[in-house]
């Protein structure tokens, strides 16, 4: 029988290790959740920002090439040459003392050849219902 009272206690030891323990695994994993949600926001900005950085650069590039451009066009609109030619093409200006000729109609062909081209118009609805009625008409 005093087997049987000591037995018990270390029972109850083991239980109350096993018990504290599980209380100890609890509150670390309260902490670990814990840590884990005090991350998260930051990690979650840390990542867009990083997104807005690359599109950001992107951004930039595309701007870069635009003013690339742009600098080659003020350099050609610099040159006298290039102002002139364009005045020609687009103005159809021309220099003093010259001849200069504007052929009207020179960028259509023929008017044979456009008719083929081009597939008749279509009639408005009621255009063709009253050909029908005036043909339905005509047979009898």
């Amino acid at each position: 029988m005093a087997e049987e009272k000591r037995r018990p206690p270390e029972r109850n030891a083991k239980e109350m290790r096993r018990a504290h323990l599980t209380s100890r695994a609890a509150i670390l994993a309260v902490v670990a959740c814990a840590i884990a949600l005090s991350l998260a926001y930051p990690v979650r900005e840390y990542i867009a920002q990083r997104r807005e950085i690359a599109s950001l650069r992107v951004q930039q590039r595309v701007a870069q090439g635009q003013v690339e451009q742009l600098s080659r066009q003020k350099q050609r609109l610099g040159d006298e040459s290039y102002i002139k030619r364009e005045a020609r093409r687009r103005l159809h200006m021309c220099d003093p003392g010259a001849k200069c000729y504007v052929v009207l109609g020179g960028g259509q062909s023929s008017g044979q050849d456009a008719s083929r081209k081009r597939p008749p118009p279509t009639p408005p609805w009621y255009v063709t219902l009253w050909r029908s009625v005036d043909a339905a008409d005509r047979r009898r």
